[in-house]
C-alpha cells in the first residue's frame, strides 16, 4: 500500500509501513520514514510505485484544461477526486486524482483551497481578473527580456535612461526598468554601474555627478519660481561710516563688511556690518519658503546654485557705492589693550566704500605691510592694520580657552574653470587649481570679526531670553563633533562660550533666522522674546535644524566629490602621473600640492607624517577612485604638522578618499512582486 500525502504545501509518496489511528507511517523512496497525520493523506493505492505516479501525474495535470474544469466544477466545495472523475471518467486511476490534484492546486486563480484537498471555484470576475494580471506579467517579463537584451548588447533603451538616477539611488524594485537593469547585470555579469556605462546611458562622469546630485536634491530643477522682490518697509538711519567687505573676485553674495572709527583717540568701534534681507523677508513668505526649501546656497567649481534669487541677492549684497540694509554691530575697544569695554547692534543703512577682493590683494596687504615693517599702498591700510592687530589678538584669546593653537599648516584651493563664462559647466572645461595658504593677514581679519559677532550675538541672545540656533562642541576629543541646537553652550573648537550662526544672511538659512531673532532684540530689547518670530522652546526651530543639517551635510559633501572630479581631470590634463604626498593613516597619503586624499599601496605600514613619493596608474573619474603606489620615501622623519593633526581631522579626510560607489541597487536581488524594500545596496565594482 502507498500514500500520497501533503506535508507543508508540497506534496510527497512512499510506502506505508505501519498505521495508527490519526497517523501513518511512511518510508520514501530515500529510505528516509516519516510520520504523516492520517488527515494529510491525500491518497492511498497500490500501483504504480510512489516515484512513477507522482512523474506521471505531473504530465497528466499540465494537460487539464483549466478553463473546462472550472466550467463543470460543482458550486459547492469538492474535491479532487471528484473533479477528476467528472474530468476523466467514473474510475478515474490514482494518476489521474493526483493530476488533479495537482492541477487544482497550482492554480488558485481558479480554484481557492478550503482544506487538505478541498477547494472551491473562484467566482468568475475573479477568474477573469486573474487570468489579465498573469498576461499582464507575461507582457511585463517579456519587456523585461527585451531591455535586458538591449543592455547586454550595449544600447540603452530610453526608459531606463530617464530612470537611470531612480534605478541607482532610489528605485522602485518593482519596476520593469529597474528589473531589466538587474536581469542584464547577472546575464553579462557585469556590475551595474559598468553595464550602463557601457551602454551608453552614462554621458560623462561629470554630467553622471551633478544629475544624480539635482536628482537627489532638486528633482524639479533649481530654478527659482516668479516671486515678487520683498522691499524694507521702515526708512533706516544711514551709518557714519565707510565700511569695506573682504571677499574672492567670484563672490556675489557679499554678507559682511566691517568698519573702524575713533583711531588716535584711545577708544575704537570697529563695525561688523551683516546684510540683511531679513528685514525685507518674513517668515512664511514665499521668499523664505524658497530659501527654507533649500537651507544653503550650493558652492562647485565653476558654479553655483543659491539659496534666494539673484534679484534678492543683488538687492542686499553689500556692493561697493551704495548704502545697504545692514545688522551691524560695533564693539568698543580700548586702543592700546585692545579691551572690549561694550557693544551695540543697530539696525541700519551702511555705506559700503570698498570690496576688496581677496586674489587681487593676498600678496599686497602682508603682515609686514600692517606692522609697519614694510610700505602699505592700498585702501584702508590704518583700519586694516587695526583690524589685524586686533584679530591676532583675539585669536590668541580664544587659543588659550582652546587650550592649544589651530592648526593652519595646509592651503586651501581655489578652483578656476576655463570655458564656461557663467554657464553650467560640462565637465570638459581646463581646470586652474591655485593655493591660498590659510589664515593669511586678510583670513585671520575677517574670520575672527566673523567668531566676535557670532559670538556675541549668541550671548546677547540668551540675556534677553530669545531663542536662536546655535554651534556647540563639548571638547576637542577624538569623535566629538560639532553640533547644533537651541541652547547657548561652549564651543570648544572655536574657544567662546556661545557660537551662533549669523553672518551669512544671503547664503545660509540658518543665519537669516538667527538675523530674525537678532533684529527683534535690537527694535525692543527686553522684550523681544514678545515680538520674536520665535519663541522659547519653539518646536520650529528644532525642524529648521534638522532640516538645516541634512541638506547642508549633503551639499559639502557633493562639493567635496565634484572638487574631487576636477582634481582627477586635472591630473589628466596636466599630464600628472606622480606626485608628493605625506603618509596620513591606513594606507591614505596627501599629496602636498592639491587638494587630494588617495590610498596608495606601500603606504599601510608607514608612519604617519612621511614624505613620500606615489605613482598614479589609473583614475576613475565616474567613482572618483584612485589607484596609485609609494615608489619612494623622501623623508626619514615624518613631519610634526601632521603627527599633530585631530584624530577627526584626519578621519574626515579618510572619509573624502573616494571608494567603489555605493549604489541602491542589488543583483542578488529575490524580492517578490509585492515587496517594497528600496533600501539594499552594493557597490558598483
Amino acid at each position: 500500500m502507498f500514500a500520497l500525502f501533503e506535508d507543508a504545501g508540497k506534496f510527497f509518496a512512499g510506502r506505508v509501513m505501519s498505521e495508527a489511528e490519526a497517523s501513518i507511517q511512511v518510508e520514501l523512496d530515500s529510505g528516509k520514514r516519516v510520520k504523516v497525520k492520517s488527515a494529510n493523506v491525500l491518497l492511498k493505492f497500490e500501483q504504480p510505485q510512489p516515484a512513477e505516479l507522482l512523474a506521471q501525474a505531473q504530465v497528466q495535470a499540465e494537460e487539464i484544461d483549466l478553463d473546462l474544469a472550472w466550467e463543470f466544477a460543482p458550486a459547492e466545495e469538492f474535491g479532487f477526486a471528484d473533479i477528476a472523475r467528472d474530468y476523466f471518467n467514473e474510475k478515474a486511476s490514482p494518476v489521474q486524482q493526483a493530476a488533479a490534484l495537482l492541477r487544482l492546486f497550482g492554480a488558485p486563480h481558479y480554484f481557492r483551497r478550503v482544506g487538505k484537498g478541498r477547494f472551491r471555484k473562484a467566482p468568475e470576475e475573479a477568474v477573469k481578473a486573474a487570468l489579465l494580471g498573469i498576461e499582464r506579467k507575461k507582457q511585463q517579463q517579456a519587456q523585461i527580456d527585451a531591455w535586458a537584451a538591449e543592455l547586454v548588447e550595449g544600447r540603452c533603451p530610453q526608459p531606463i535612461r530617464d530612470q537611470l538616477y531612480r534605478i541607482l539611488f532610489k528605485p522602485d524594485k518593482n519596476g520593469l526598468e529597474y528589473k531589466a537593469v538587474v536581469e542584464a547585470s547577472k546575464r553579462a555579469h557585469v556590475a551595474p554601474l559598468e553595464l550602463l556605462q557601457r551602454a551608453g546611458a552614462i554621458d560623462s562622469p561629470y554630467q553622471f555627478h551633478w544629475r544624480r546630485f539635482l536628482f537627489e536634491h532638486f528633482p524639479k530643477g533649481y530654478g527659482f519660481p516668479p516671486l515678487e522682490l520683498p522691499q524694507v518697509s521702515e526708512e533706516l538711519p544711514v551709518a557714519p561710516v565707510q565700511a569695506f567687505s573682504v571677499d574672492d573676485s567670484s563672490t556675489t553674495e557679499i554678507d559682511d563688511a566691517l568698519s573702524v572709527q575713533g583711531l588716535g583717540t584711545g577708544t575704537v568701534v570697529l563695525g561688523i556690518h551683516i546684510a540683511a534681507p531679513g528685514l525685507a523677508i518674513t517668515p512664511g513668505s514665499p521668499m523664505d519658503q524658497v530659501a527654507r526649501s533649500r537651507y544653503s546656497t550650493v558652492y562647485m567649481p565653476g558654479y553655483k546654485i543659491t539659496m534666494l534669487p539673484d534679484e534678492m541677492v543683488q538687492a542686499y549684497t553689500l556692493v561697493e557705492g551704495r548704502a545697504c540694509p545692514a545688522v551691524s554691530l560695533y564693539v568698543t575697544l580700548d586702543e592700546a589693550t585692545l579691551e572690549i569695554r561694550g557693544s551695540e547692534t543697530r539696525v541700519e543703512r551702511v555705506p559700503i566704500a570698498a570690496n576688496l577682493r581677496h586674489d587681487q590683494l593676498d600678496d599686497v596687504i602682508t603682515e609686514a605691510s600692517l606692522t609697519g615693517q614694510a610700505p602699505a599702498d592700498y585702501p584702508f591700510h590704518a583700519e586694516l592694520a587695526f583690524v589685524f592687530r586686533f584679530a591676532r589678538h583675539f585669536k590668541a584669546q580664544r587659543e588659550v580657552v582652546r587650550g592649544k593653537p589651530e592648526n593652519f599648516t595646509r592651503p586651501d584651493y581655489t578652483f578656476r574653470l576655463e570655458g564656461n563664462g557663467d554657464q553650467e559647466p560640462t565637465g570638459q572645461e581646463t581646470v586652474h587649481i591655485t593655493t591660498r595658504k590659510r589664515g593669511a593677514p586678510l583670513d585671520l581679519m575677517v574670520a575672527e570679526a566673523m567668531i566676535l559677532a557670532n559670538s556675541l550675538w549668541g550671548g546677547w541672545l540668551a540675556e534677553l531670553g530669545v531663542p536662536g540656533i546655535y554651534r556647540s562642541q563639548a571638547s576637542l576629543l577624538p569623535g566629538v563633533k560639532v553640533r547644533m541646537s537651541t541652547k547657548p553652550l561652549p564651543h570648544a573648537g572655536m574657544g567662546v562660550k556661545q557660537y551662533t550662526w549669523a553672518t551669512s544672511p544671503l547664503r545660509r538659512y540658518v543665519d537669516l533666522v538667527n538675523q530674525w531673532q537678532i533684529i527683534a532684540c535690537a527694535r525692543h530689547g527686553r522684550t523681544a522674546a514678545l515680538a520674536a518670530p520665535f519663541k522659547p522652546k519653539d518646536a520650529e526651530l528644532f525642524s529648521i535644524i534638522s532640516g538645516f543639517d541634512a541638506a547642508y551635510s549633503a551639499y559639502n559633501e557633493f562639493q567635496s566629490g565634484i572638487e574631487r572630479y576636477w582634481t582627477l581631470r586635472y591630473l589628466e590634463q596636466n599630464g600628472i602621473t606622480e606626485l608628493v604626498a605625506a603618509v596620513l593613516k591606513d594606507g591614505l597619503v596627501r599629496a602636498e600640492t592639491l587638494p587630494l586624499v588617495l590610498r596608495a599601496v606601500g603606504a599601510e605600514n608607514l608612519a604617519r607624517g612621511v614624505r613620500v613619493r606615489v605613482r598614479i596608474t589609473s583614475v576613475d573619474e565616474l567613482t572618483l577612485d584612485v589607484h596609485a603606489s609609494v615608489t619612494e620615501r623622501l623623508d626619514e622623519a615624518p613631519a610634526a604638522d601632521i603627527v599633530a593633526e585631530d584624530e577627526a581631522e584626519l578621519e574626515e579626510e579618510a572619509g573624502a578618499a573616494a571608494g567603489p560607489l555605493s549604489l541602491a541597487i542589488d543583483v542578488n536581488d529575490e524580492a517578490g512582486p509585492d515587496e517594497g524594500d528600496n533600501t539594499a545596496s552594493a557597490p558598483a565594482a
